[in-house]
């Protein structure tokens, strides 16, 4: 549907939630996923044969032992290891889905796989399901005001708010399950010395991809939630997407937290030392469909528009990415010849959930060169 119908849906009186449970598919648990032709669809069914041939033909090109793949990927790093779980990983897999219904799909769609950093747009989904349950205040709180443990104590990390933890620019300091934060990622060029020493960031400024951080966010939910944010996850949002049983969110061993008296995990927020999401290309396309329709589920409010726009509203530090969410804006990670209100979860190895509200798409890829995402999706785009 163009947004112009949905324009004219609204102007009549329906809510959103109305128009979507009465004019888009929502596939039911365990079902067959309702398919729709090109021509229904109005795409180009040689350029869309192009698209799956691309996907197929440019897998990533590291190691299907993902412990190995992940020990190369990030070798650079002083005391990386790992600490959590990891799994061999299939080939080349992926779904688009066209008003919710399946367009085209490769690969082994229901097989479980780790999704690294994909999983930081699940985690920012429990932040703002905690704001919209008032858990969270506002996300310019000073995270200081909701743990008292000496994770934010000190001049720097007192500073620091929900927003910038969300954003990647917090520029925390410390130690989290064994994780120094200068460590994750330090720059390709210059003395690892000079980089563990230097003067800290002032947070808000600088935006710097650091796993360590963005489990220092996941540790602040866990206490927020007072319950694991797996089950959370499930309670919340998988339970009522109709996803299957197989997804698991894992953390790091030694990752246990006791709270009111019990032991929790605490999760992570990505893959590159193990641990995070595992999940099938299925449940992630039911999870970019929740987002495609903005929060809504078959007439079910899930999450709040509000978050979702806050979401996907750019960073100042950084054009190109909002609350753990990559926006397609003109910026250094700008996809020529894709509209600028796509945005997309994306993880190492080339994994990808894609929202294109423009077109009312979802896309999915799994295991694509990520180099090549780029190039898939303008390739889509023109077949549209």
């Amino acid at each position: 549907m163009s947004m112009k119908t949905l324009s004219t849906l609204f102007i009549i009186g329906l809510t959103y939630a109305q128009v979507t449970a009465q004019m888009y598919y929502f596939p039911e648990r365990a079902a067959l996923w309702e398919e729709i032709t090109s021509e229904e669809a109005r795409v180009n069914g040689d350029g869309l044969a192009d698209v799956i041939a691309f996907a197929k033909a440019n897998e990533y090109s590291g190691s299907r032992d993902l412990r190995i793949a992940i020990l190369e990927g990030f070798k650079r790093e002083p005391f990386h290891e790992i600490l959590g779980p990891t799994k061999k990983r299939g080939g080349p897999a992926g779904m688009i889905l066209k008003d919710g219904k399946l367009l085209a799909q490769w690969g082994d769609t229901k097989r479980v796989d780790m999704t690294f950093s994909v999983t930081k747009s699940f985690l920012s989904t429990m932040a703002g399901l905690a704001l919209d349950k008032k858990l969270i205040t506002n996300v310019d709180d000073p995270v200081k005001n909701y743990l008292w443990d000496g994770t934010f104590d000190g001049h720097h990390n007192s500073q620091i708010t929900w927003r910038q933890l969300l954003q990647q620019n917090s520029a925390w300091q410390g130690i989290l399950w064994g994780g120094k934060d200068w460590a994750d990622r330090p720059p390709r060029e210059g003395d690892l010395d000079d980089w563990q020493y230097a003067a800290p960031k002032t947070p808000g400024t600088v935006m710097e991809y650091n796993d360590v951080r963005v489990n220092v966010l996941s540790y602040s939910l866990l206490h927020v939630w007072r319950k694991p944010l797996p089950q959370v996850l499930k309670e919340k949002v998988m339970d009522k997407i109709g996803a299957s049983t197989t997804w698991r969110w894992h953390g790091y061993k030694d990752a246990w937290v006791e709270i009111d008296g019990l032991q929790m995990k605490s999760v992570t927020g990505g893959g590159h030392s193990g641990a995070g999401l595992f999940i099938s290309t299925e449940d992630m396309a039911r999870f970019g469909l929740l987002f495609l329709h903005d929060g809504v589920w078959n007439n079910e409010r899930i999450i709040s528009s509000e978050w979702i726009q806050k979401a996907i509203e750019p960073s100042i530090p950084n054009v190109n990415y909002g609350f753990m969410w990559w926006l397609n804006k003109k910026g250094p990670r700008h996809w020529e010849g894709v509209g600028e209100e796509v945005y997309y979860a994306a993880g190492f190895g080339g994994n990808f959930i894609i929202i294109d509200r423009k077109h009312d798409l979802v896309v999915v890829t799994r295991w694509l060169e990520p180099s090549k995402i780029g190039e898939f999706m303008a390739k889509l785009t023109k077949a549209l």
